[in-house]
């Protein structure tokens, strides 16, 4: 019979359980093993169903057994212990309060906060906002920032829909699954306003239609993540859809979605910090263009208090960061300049409808590509943050390359971009196993705040080989469960499956990759030569076997190839006990696959890899390195603690996938296996294990997401701070800089060098060590001493004519108004040199800003 209506049954919490929810609602359960172990505790069954979700889990405990737990003292008290641990870790001061007076020199509670966007956060698979890469990497930003007591607000989007779940057709064809997410099932709170009502912000698009933002917060430990929902009642249907998926729809989509979290989360920021007397963050910090409007919106506020663009453009880039994560132009949000015009949507003064006080056009200018019809949320990125970095050593350099053209005149060296290279929160991916040994060699000290983990290397041959076998072991056992799963939603019968119980062995050296299938990454260069794989994973002496997963892009056909090659190899009869492909890879899935891989597979086209964090999780637990010199690995590798693979420079890829396959086949058949199974008397790989203490103690320290963020802290937030203070304290200096700017940029076409005279030498030739004298006539145009800098510009010259790798030495002017200096040289060799002029000012973070230099 078809029911009537339905009704849904939830237990209510006894009052004397109530801690339970609070203890759920800070995801910092997440990364806390009691936390977790007590909610398994309560019904294992109900726990495993919920997706260990704690939030969905309690009201479907039967009602019995939340009474009985009521009444359980050991359980009680387990919990209120956890309730109080939760509360120190909140109230007590951490390396942020402790570090911060002498890193700023200012009163103790006169900290900076920081606003954090990005388009996605994977801090839990409980909470489905996140993709990849990205999302993983701010979810371990705000997770650190908490550990380190960072004052720290993230701002990104409830999307109702989230990514997708993967599965594969019967061919290996990736198939994409959306569940909607139900916020009472996810651990998130409306943020109350005064009237107990929940905030809510809007924006306004054009024809006047008002879109209402509602906004929620989920709580990362310390750190208050804001979310932003549009699926809001009084909404039309195409504005309640606009957080509906991450990274769906087309670039009208898109746009829609980067309004919402730039400007709408500066309208939520404020609305939050008003709401609940949060300080105002006074650094905003955007990772990755999308949320570049917020600054659009910052500067409208300014002009809103009587300030010019100019003006207020010069403020709101003092206390901006931006961190680009692409080396690549493809992987940059690029769209049609008329169709940002329409949604700035100009009135009859050219003025925003959008943001109060904006001029559409000036704004439009600061992502244009050449004036062009083309505008660059990068682009726009760097011209509205005063401090810039990529997300490893080489893609800083890479960075400063492939944004040259926003400076012109400067060496590709001067380019203001810098570096942090990313990092991975340790509390979340090392494993319970190795995070005993990391007890056992370094007891309980928050090693958070060193980067000296040489204890680690007191560990015994028995300790890690324990470790590692019980880790392959878990890995085996959770391939072989979602092998049978994945084929049976492929549309296999069970009866044809027995052999998913018996593929990989727990004894064999076992080789992890997964990452987002797009074609840089280069899923597929391990079957370049399918024959030579097939013989490696199937040596009977020294076998060896592959554990892969992966998503690609919806829109991503050539990594849905890429991924259905893979899958097809992997299918065979021959090779499938030996290499797994795992749909639907997801956190807990890379729990289990970082930790269990003995090597961590790393092959894409150098430099296209913009850091990679997935081979720093596998560095956590014990594995080891097997990598392009690309991204992180690039600046940390050695040959104590991994292997590298060679990397070919030509224009010609169908050869550099050939050498660097077979370079590839190569270390791993003759250097990984013959390692990983030499065994001594007593049956242990010392070689191996050596190997492995190595990587512990010098590349594991470099990798966590703790020594990131006190970078951030360090190198970007506290000088953006301080900047930002500058203005703030001076109203003046805003009037001051912006006239500063205007005037040095009308006279710059007039700043001339002229008479460039080098004396001390000898037809051309000088001595190594001889004292030179060059001196030089310079036309200021107006300008003073203190606008400018003056200097030498001497070095070796390259193949392209232009001076590499300069020494920059300052000129000073004489009685007679020419400028001059002398120095040695202490290099031998063919040097050429030159003088420049180059604007300074004490709110400059760097002289390339304004892109305005004069040469001889």
């Amino acid at each position: 019979m078809k029911p009537l209506s339905t009704i849904t049954v939830a237990s209510d919490l006894p009052e004397a359980l109530a801690p339970l929810r609070e203890i759920a609602l800070n995801l910092r359960w997440a990364w806390r093993r009691q936390s977790v172990d007590l909610f398994r505790s309560i019904d294992e069954a109900v726990w495993q169903a919920s997706g260990e979700n704690p939030i969905a889990m309690l009201p479907q405990v039967p009602a019995s057994r939340l009474a009985q737990l009521a009444r359980d003292e050991d359980f009680t008290q387990r919990m209120r212990s956890e309730l109080g641990d939760l509360h120190t870790y909140l109230t007590s001061d951490r390396w942020f309060q402790r570090a911060t007076p002498s890193l700023v020199g200012g009163p103790t509670g006169d900290r900076p906060a920081v606003a954090y966007f990005s388009m996605e956060f994977g801090i839990t698979p409980t909470l489905p906002i996140y993709s990849g890469g990205l999302g993983i990497l701010a979810g371990d930003h705000l997770k650190s920032a908490s550990d380190l007591g960072v004052p720290l607000i993230g701002i990104g989007l409830l999307y109702r829909w989230g990514y997708f779940s993967q599965s594969l057709d019967r061919a290996g064809w990736q198939q994409e699954n959306y569940r909607r997410n139900d916020p009472e099932q996810l651990a998130v709170e409306p943020v109350l306003g005064a009237d107990g009502a929940q905030v809510t912000v809007s924006v306004t698009l054009p024809g006047d239609r008002e879109v209402t933002i509602a906004v929620w917060k989920a709580q990362v430990g310390r750190v208050p993540l804001l979310l932003l929902d549009t699926d809001v009642e009084g909404n039309d249907d195409a504005a309640r859809e606009i957080t509906d998926r991450l990274y769906g729809g087309d670039h009208e989509h898109r746009i829609l979605q980067e309004i919402v979290l730039g400007i709408g989360g500066v309208r939520a920021v404020q609305a939050f910090c008003d709401a609940t007397g949060h300080v105002a963050p006074e650094v905003f910090h955007l990772n990755e263009g999308h949320a570049g409007f917020s600054g659009l919106e910052r500067i409208g506020e300014l002009m809103q208090s009587d300030a010019g663009f100019d003006e207020a453009l010069g403020e709101v880039r003092a206390g901006t960061v931006f961190t680009t994560h692409t080396p690549v132009p493809a992987g940059i949000d690029r769209f049609d300049v008329a169709e940002l015009r329409r949604y700035l949507d100009a009135d009859e003064h050219g003025v925003s409808r959008l943001v109060a006080e904006l001029p559409v056009e000036a704004a439009l200018a600061l992502g244009q590509e050449n004036g062009g019809a083309v505008f660059n949320m990068a682009h726009m990125g760097f011209r509205l943050a005063q401090r810039a970095n990529g997300v490893s050593k080489l893609h800083g350099a890479v960075s400063r390359e492939m944004f040259q053209d926003l400076y012109p005149g400067f060496d590709v060296a001067e380019v203001p971009i810098g570096s942090v290279t990313n990092g991975v929160h340790r509390r979340t991916w090392v494993s319970d196993t190795m995070d005993d040994l990391y007890k056992k060699a370094m007891g309980d000290i928050d090693i958070s705040s060193t980067g000296d983990w040489s204890q680690l290397a007191s560990l015994t041959d028995h300790d890690l080989i324990d470790a590692r076998d019980s880790l392959r072991g878990h890995l085996v056992t959770m391939t072989r469960r979602h092998m049978h799963d994945a084929w049976i939603r492929r549309g296999a019968d069970e009866a044809e499956l027995a052999w998913t119980r018996d593929i990989l062995d727990p004894e064999v050296l076992t080789i992890g990759f997964a990452r987002r299938v797009s074609t840089y990454k280069r899923l597929t260069l391990m079957l370049n030569d399918p024959e030579r794989l097939r013989r490696i994973l199937l040596d009977p002496e020294r076998p060896v076997q592959f554990v892969i997963a992966g998503k690609a892009h919806p829109a991503d056909i050539p990594g849905k190839e890429f991924m259905q090659q893979l899958v097809r190899f992997a299918d065979d009869a021959g090779v499938r006990h030996r290499i797994a492909f795992l749909p639907d890879y997801d956190i807990q899935m890379a729990e289990v696959l970082v930790a269990g891989s003995d090597v961590w597979l790393n092959n894409p086209i150098r430099p296209e890899e913009a850091s990679g964090t997935s081979g720093m999780k596998a560095v956590m637990n014990g594995g080891l390195t097997f990598s392009i010199s690309d991204g992180w690995w690039d600046e940390m590798a050695t040959d104590e603690a991994g292997w590298t693979i060679p990397t070919v420079d030509t224009e010609d890829r169908e050869h550099r996938d050939r050498v660097e396959a077979d370079a590839l086949y190569e270390i791993l058949e003759h250097r990984i296996a013959p390692l990983f199974y030499d065994r001594d008397d007593q049956g242990a790989p010392r070689g191996w294990l050596e190997k492995v203490r190595a990587s512990l103690v010098q590349i594991a320290p470099q990798v966590t997401a703790a020594r990131m963020v006190r970078d951030y802290v360090k190198d970007l937030y506290l000088p953006a701070a301080g900047a930002a203070r500058t203005f703030a304290a001076d109203p003046s200096l805003r009037a001051g800089f912006t006239a500063w700017k205007a005037a040095v940029s009308d006279a710059w076409p007039q700043v001339a060098v002229t008479d460039v005279r080098l004396t001390g030498t000898r037809e051309g030739r000088v001595p190594t060590g001889s004292e030179l004298t060059l001196t030089a006539t310079v036309d200021l145009a107006g300008l003073t001493d203190e606008d400018v800098v003056v200097e030498a510009v001497v070095g070796t010259v390259g193949d392209d004519g232009q001076i590499a790798a300069p020494s920059l030495i300052p000129l000073q002017r004489d009685a007679e108004g020419r400028y001059g200096a002398r120095f040695t040289l202490g290099r031998p060799g063919e040097l050429g040199y030159t003088v420049r002029v180059t604007p300074q000012h004490s709110v400059l973070a760097s002289r390339a800003e304004l892109g305005l230099v004069a040469t001889a």
